[in-house]
């Protein structure tokens, strides 16, 4: 049993620790990669790992608990342990992360009146009963149980939120109830007010400071803002960000390595780090977070490459070497060896073997409600992906005016499947014409949900609810009577491809080939529109022709000896007779830029 303790240094069983740690979500990397990640990680020369705990990856539907498979935190940690790292665990219900909600679960906001990070005793119920699951785990894995996890935070940024004590101290204390018993953190800005607002130095949980550049200043302010409490607490940047994301539509940002390298040494000079990312990973099924600026929701691209040390398949990149070489430098007795660099494969001419369109088969791989008015995707059940909302228009003049209202996020109206409208953002609730060929259609408004604001003020706004909203008005009346479908992609089998495919309609194309030796590799999406792909079930996330990025990154692990499947389900009726897989990510050239700050 060891002891990790926080005075004028981090200290480990009475001597001096500098904490080199690098991020690593096990949830954006398959349990079959944590190995040659982590191993990285440690041939850099650093000691620890630090990783979020996304509430909402774990407790998806409320009260369902899920710690297997692609969720097991416990193996993640004891992976990190038998390479040799320590590990940071950030479990806080809110971590950002440029992940869905912040973490938050969907479900949350079915409930009513209920208000997210704060002290209503609603949201903190739902808090304690997942910390009751997730630190039954967590607890007996700490140094002091013979474990190898370090520190644990109580919340995530809360400064640039809220400034509400008493919601952090109630978050302290259900650790404290639980069994918590290694040194407590928050991390923030690295300036006074967000200091202030989002720490507890007061209770001796130590702030820790969240930065990129100017490294000198932000340690300075952190070291500052100690002193306010009589503290002379070691410094640490918990995000030290070395990289950034990317949102669709935007460009692809960069950060010069040299200059990079200069800041990580500042902060090597004065305290402890946590790269943010080491390893990003990627956004796989509908798990990407979203930006908020003003009206306009930005959503996050299915690559989480933050142009890390090491890229999206875990291979190290010429900032990996350079760091390394840092450290060598700052510290040669640290032990460092040659990372791991696993082959990508590449495959061309994958022809396509079957095709169906989604109205043909909707009933058959959706789960069914109806209503009156249109209920959003929270209440029926489903939080997260597609949901067609089917009802009938009468015709009344020869030219209609129809507007879809309050509607998140993208949409598509089908009149007799045939696609008449695609809106998105500011563009939902304009009044737009159709001309209605039948004295009765059908009606199918397909809405994709692409992902809930992850940061700031707009997680208490109800524009996180996804769906149709208000619903649809014709002249100036709302349309009513629903059936709701929410898209289910685990449902969709080999025997619905035997269903008919109609061109410019929301589809499924099914690809099959052999592999020999299956390799971790990139989908080439350039000839398709806008959809999801599908590897033998694995739901690998987004594609969009807006960029910036235009390929999928397949880890190995998903691909097998013999046949394999990919199935793109594309909504804009755009798609290529052939794929081909590349060993390398494919952008729009134009869509690129460098981040210094």
């Amino acid at each position: 049993m060891s002891k990790f303790t926080v005075e004028e240094e981090f200290m480990l069983d009475g001597k001096p620790l500098k904490i080199l740690s690098g991020a690593i979500h096990y949830f954006r990397v398959l349990p079959e990669d944590w190995e040659h990640s982590l191993y990285n990680l440690k041939a850099l020369g650093f000691n620890a790992v630090e990783t979020y705990v996304p509430w909402n990856f774990h407790e998806t539907v409320e009260g369902e608990f899920d710690f297997f498979g692609t969720k097991d935190i416990k193996r993640f940690i004891h992976t990190a342990e038998a390479i040799g790292l320590y590990v940071i665990i950030r479990p806080s219900p809110y971590i950002c992360a440029e992940w869905e909600f912040g973490g938050l679960p969907a479900w949350l906001l079915t409930k009513p009146n209920l208000r997210v990070r704060s002290r209503d005793p609603q949201f903190l119920e739902y808090v304690e009963r997942y910390y009751d699951r997730l630190f039954e785990i967590l607890t007996p894995l700490q140094i002091d149980h013979h474990g190898p996890i370090l520190m644990m935070q109580v919340e995530n940024e809360y400064g640039s939120y809220g400034e509400d004590k008493t919601y952090l101290s109630a978050l302290a204390r259900m650790m404290r109830d639980r069994g918590v018993t290694v040194p407590l953190f928050t991390s923030d800005g690295s300036w006074q007010q967000c200091l202030e607002a989002g720490s507890l130095a007061e209770a001796d949980i130590i702030p820790t400071g969240n930065f990129g550049s100017k490294s000198q200043k932000r340690l300075d302010n952190l070291h500052k803002f100690h002193q306010q409490f009589g503290k002379t607490w070691p410094l640490m940047s918990m995000e030290f960000w070395d990289g950034w994301f990317n949102r669709w539509g935007d460009r692809i940002i960069t950060r010069q390595s040299d200059e990079l390298i200069d800041e990580i040494g500042e902060v090597l000079k004065r305290g402890s780090i946590n790269l943010y990312m080491f390893h990003g990973g990627t956004n796989f099924g509908f798990w990407n977070g979203c930006s908020a600026r003003g009206r306009i929701d930005l959503p996050q691209v299915t690559s989480y490459d933050y142009d890390a040390p090491l890229d999206e398949a875990g291979n190290p990149t010429v900032k990996y070497y350079k760091i390394q070489q840092l450290v060598h430098k700052l510290h040669p007795e640290i032990q460092q060896t040659t990372p791991k660099v696993k082959p990508l494969m590449a495959k061309d001419h994958i022809t396509l073997t079957d095709k169906v369109s989604l109205f043909n088969i909707l009933e058959d791989i959706s789960h069914h409600s109806e209503s009156f008015y249109p209920e959003s995707m929270e209440t029926v059940g489903t939080a997260y992906g597609y949901m067609v909302y089917r009802t009938q228009l009468k015709r009344a003049t020869r030219q209609e005016y129809l507007r879809i209202v309050d509607a998140r996020d993208r949409v598509q109206l089908f009149l007799d499947n045939e696609k008449v409208y695609t809106a998105y953002q500011e563009e939902i609730g304009d009044k737009f014409e159709v001309a209605l060929k039948q004295p009765v259609v059908q009606a199918d408004v397909l809405v994709e949900h692409m992902g809930r604001v992850n940061y700031g003020y707009k997680l208490v706004a109800p524009t996180q609810r996804k769906g149709l909203g208000q619903g649809l008005m014709q002249d100036l009346h709302f349309v009513q009577q629903w059936k709701q479908f929410a898209i289910d992609f685990d449902l969709l089998e080999d025997k619905y491809f035997e269903q008919a495919w109609e061109a410019d309609q929301p589809s499924f194309y099914r690809y099959q080939f052999d592999i020999e030796t299956p390799e971790s590799t990139y989908l080439d999406v350039s000839g398709f529109g806008k959809g999801v792909v599908l590897v033998n079930g694995f739901n690998i996330g987004r594609y969009w022709n807006i960029g910036p990025t235009l390929s999928l990154y397949i880890p190995g692990a998903l691909l097998k000896q013999g046949q394999n499947e990919i199935i793109i389900f594309e909504t804009e009726g755009q798609y290529s007779e052939e794929i081909r897989l590349l060993q390398a990510p494919q952008y729009i050239a134009s869509k690129r830029k460098e981040r210094t700050s």
